[in-house]
């Protein structure tokens, strides 16, 4: 049966993942040897729901039958482990970490108890054992190197011995299980034993009310593939976490051990004489903690993002103010400064003239919204880019930004052999249809009988097929018998004058004729609208056009910029204009424009940002989440252009943006915050609540003030002036208590303890012109 389940409303973390986590499943009876016992009473006259009595000595029937419930005791399947953490033979800085196993039996920790209580059988009737306080037959036990006599090193090394030697009845100074009923087989059974100091075994053993808290169920709606190679398959596991932080640096050994046989132990008290506790280990595994390795992820993203505290400014895309800028600047040097302000640079430019000089450069990033370009015509094609130099009378300086655009849409455009054949492909068969309509509107003859279809042929019947409609056969026959007029009666036909070859391209832009173009141009407008929509998102587009120069973005640095949209005209309408060639290409661009829906602005990106840092190879899986109000944008593009710059486009421009630490899966520890290390990111327990049920609660942390867990909530060290590493969890002031009471609760189910440990993500919020 399943207790107390704490619906984490699949918000345990970012990753929005759908878990439950349940107190315990206590099975309805444990392992062991039961004895199902069936009577059979006879009694007198008729049913003794009247009241009779029954006979004196009535006669009885009744049978007893043994049977028995089996589990794991000894040894562990290895289909039994999904996952352990930290993960085997890992390297790192885990010293906020509590070591966790989860395993397929969601019933394993609980389907045996610590106390040994059938020298024989127990009856199926007894009382079942409450599940209020119900503590597990398992333990995680965490070891560091040098205190294990037979695994110096922190491999995880243990001993194959025999039950019979687990239990050590022989030798008092090695206390084993006691451990009664056991039947021969099962005594000269093998199993993996450690002998633990007696020092160090009531030094990190968990009490049994502590156990009550270190397991629990994690129930997963929804599979998904972490970071850290630990797939969340959907079903229902057991979970059992370590009581012990490994703060030492050097070799760790884990060992999952059973602590049944030893409830006379569990508190810790031991007889004076054993030197050694003896411990079947039925699963374990070392990693190596390592603090050098320490990757202060917390402190990165502060400085990222400290800028943005005093002046969202200062996280604006844009060259710095130089330090030499004059105090007084002239008028000269006050237009330059504005230019570097409004995200422009200087770049190396050769006029037609030939002389060596300068020009501004933006490219689609902007620090501040861009301004729309009136004489800059991007509604028709172009063969240059001459027609989006930009020039300053005033200065005698060319702005090549958009010339630069419609440049760099063109290269790319021809750089991919197959746009550039299926554009010529379409501009050679929209002059062709063109040619034609025009050739029969020149025709006097044919220009009478209607348009063209699209292949150049009169749509619908042929003549005679007409004239046949209707009976107009037999009028046909009719005519042809009848007598001939004189030929001074017949009419003489009209002379239709030729249209000129201007009136003849004007009858392109009438109805029927446009119609047929724009048939002609959606034939082949599916794979250039592709690459022109690839083209929006600025893929293929070079680093050095966006960000023209590294100063912009120094190291360890977060930029944020708008996009602007005349700059992404002129882009795309140079990969537009390729193969344009005659006047009319120029006219019939329109319709293949109209096709293509490449001159409206629609799946641009409004807004963005750079970050160069560090933490872009160590996160790969970064989660940066722009809202607008309520509405989270929808993220149009992430690019690495290098190994540590992360590149960031929203549909609009958010009012905040949050920058979280990716999952790593569910692991169980403490957190950091921006100043010290060991504190615990409080999660939402109610439900129907704002943040939802297992969120984190933002600036919410335990313990309050300067405290930490290890300062205050840790077993005192085993040695004098050591380091402790054990938590206590237990009395008034352990940290059951404690945290429950910071959420204004009396004590706390292992379900929710569980979602507090789980270890939160880092988090930083940028909030234009509100610091962050």
């Amino acid at each position: 049966m399943a207790t107390r389940p704490f619906t984490a409303g699949a918000r345990t973390s970012q990753e929005l993942l759908d878990v439950t986590f349940i107190d315990h499943m206590i099975p309805a009876a444990t392992a062991g040897t039961y004895t199902i016992g069936v009577e059979h009473i006879l009694k007198e006259g008729v049913s003794p729901i009247d009241g009779s009595d029954p006979l004196p000595h009535p006669p009885e029937h009744s049978v007893e039958k043994e049977f028995e419930i089996r589990a794991p005791q000894f040894m562990l399947d290895g289909a039994t482990v999904q996952a352990v953490y930290p993960p085997r033979g890992a390297d790192g800085d885990f010293r906020l970490a509590l070591p966790h196993i989860t395993l397929t039996r969601e019933y394993l920790p609980w389907e045996r108890e610590p106390k040994w209580t059938q020298p024989h059988a127990r009856a199926l009737l007894d009382e079942e054992p409450s599940a209020e306080r119900r503590a597990p037959w398992l333990a995680l036990l965490l070891f560091r190197a040098g205190e294990l006599p037979d695994d110096p090193e922190g491999l995880a090394l243990t001993t194959e011995r025999t039950v019979r030697e687990l239990c050590a009845e022989d030798d008092e100074k090695v206390l084993g299980p006691a451990l009664c009923g056991l039947d021969e087989p099962a005594l000269a059974g093998n199993c993996r034993t450690i002998d633990v100091p007696a020092a160090v075994f009531k030094a990190v053993l968990p009490s049994t009310d502590e156990c009550h808290y270190l397991a629990h169920v994690r129930d997963v709606a929804e599979p998904k593939l972490l970071a850290d190679g630990e797939v969340l398959t959907k079903g229902t596991f057991s979970v059992v976490t370590g009581n012990r932080f490994p703060r030492g640096e050097g070799g760790h050994a884990v060992h999952l051990v059973s602590l049944e046989g030893f409830d006379q132990h569990l508190e810790g008290e031991l007889p004076s004489e054993v030197a050694h506790v003896r411990l079947v280990s039925l699963w374990s595994w070392s990693f190596r903690n390592d603090p050098s390795a320490a990757f202060d992820a917390a402190g990165i993203l502060t400085s990222l993002v400290e800028p943005g505290t005093t002046d969202a400014e200062n996280l604006a895309l844009r060259l710095p103010r130089p330090v030499n800028a004059p105090g007084a600047p002239s008028t000269e040097e006050a237009h330059a400064l504005e230019r570097l302000h409004l995200g422009y640079v200087p770049v190396p430019h050769r006029p037609l003239t030939g002389e060596h000089t300068y020009a501004w450069y933006r490219g689609p990033f902007t620090p501040l919204t861009a301004q729309d370009v009136p004489d800059l015509d991007t509604s028709s094609a172009h063969t240059t880019a001459d027609f989006a130099l930009v020039y300053d009378q005033t200065y005698g300086v060319f702005d090549v930004s958009y010339a630069a655009a419609w440049t760099l849409g063109r290269a790319v455009a021809l750089a991919d052999p197959s746009y550039g054949a299926e554009v010529t492909r379409a501009r050679r068969e929209l002059a062709n249809s063109a040619v034609r309509m025009m050739a029969v509107a020149n025709d006097p003859v044919r220009s009478s009988a209607g348009a063209l279809s699209a292949d150049g042929n009169r749509p619908g019947l042929s003549a005679l097929a007409r004239l046949a409609a209707h009976r107009g056969g037999r009028t046909l026959v009719d005519a042809l018998g009848a007598p001939q007029l004189p030929q001074e009666a017949v009419p003489r036909p009209v002379p239709l004058a030729r249209l000129s070859r201007a009136d003849a391209r004007a009858a392109l832009d009438e109805d029927s004729p446009s119609a047929t173009l724009l048939e002609v141009a959606s034939h082949r407008a599916g794979t250039l609208t592709d690459r022109l929509t690839e083209l929006r998102t600025l893929r293929s587009v070079p680093f050095s056009y966006l960000v023209p120069d590294f100063r912009m973005l120094p190291e360890e640095s977060l930029r944020l910029f708008r996009v602007d949209p005349v700059w992404m005209d002129a882009l795309l309408a140079g990969a537009r204009d390729v193969a344009v060639h005659t006047s009319l290409d120029l006219r019939c661009d329109r319709s293949l424009r109209a096709a293509t829906r490449s001159g409206i602005r629609t799946g641009y990106p409004a807004a963005g940002l750079l970050m160069r840092s560090a933490l872009v190879p160590a996160w790969p899986d970064m989660v940066i989440v722009g809202k607008k109000g309520t509405r989270e944008l929808t993220e149009i593009r992430r690019a690495l252009p290098a190994s540590d710059i992360l590149l960031c486009l929203f549909d609009d421009v958010p009012d905040h943006v949050l920058i979280r630490e990716p999952s790593e899966g569910i692991h169980f520890g403490v957190d950091a915050d921006r100043d010290r290390d060991g504190v615990i990111a409080l999660r939402q327990l109610k439900a129907d609540q704002d943040p939802p049920l297992g969120a984190t609660l933002p600036g919410q942390y335990f313990p309050p003030g300067a405290d930490t867990v290890f300062y205050t909530y840790l077993r005192p060290p085993q040695e004098e002036g050591g380091e402790g590493d054990v938590l206590r969890l237990q009395g008034d002031d352990g940290l059951i208590r404690q945290l429950a009471q910071a959420h204004s609760l009396s004590d706390l189910h292992p379900a929710q303890l569980a979602v507090q440990l789980v270890n939160a993500p880092l988090e930083q919020r940028l909030v234009p012109g509100q610091g962050s």
